[in-house]
């Protein structure tokens, strides 16, 4: 009775060492993902400034507010 025992309490423990690997590989997933979308939005807040800028340099050279 006792080796069954522990080959159960081993098989708990193996079981909780998977999962917590598990978890960890998904929380790093999650966290790789969580960066490329950061990444993402300041590319596009990027990409919105700049034309922003193009916008007002246009109207300046359109109303002749630019020289």
């Amino acid at each position: 009775m006792a080796d069954n025992t522990q080959k159960m309490s081993f098989q708990a423990g193996e079981a909780k060492g998977q999962a917590q690997e598990k978890a960890s590989t998904l929380m790093d997933r999650a966290g790789n993902a969580a960066q490329s979308a950061k990444e993402s939005v300041q590319e596009a807040g990027q990409q919105v400034m700049s034309k922003a800028q193009g916008a007002v340099e246009g109207v300046k050279n359109a109303t002749g507010l630019n020289k």
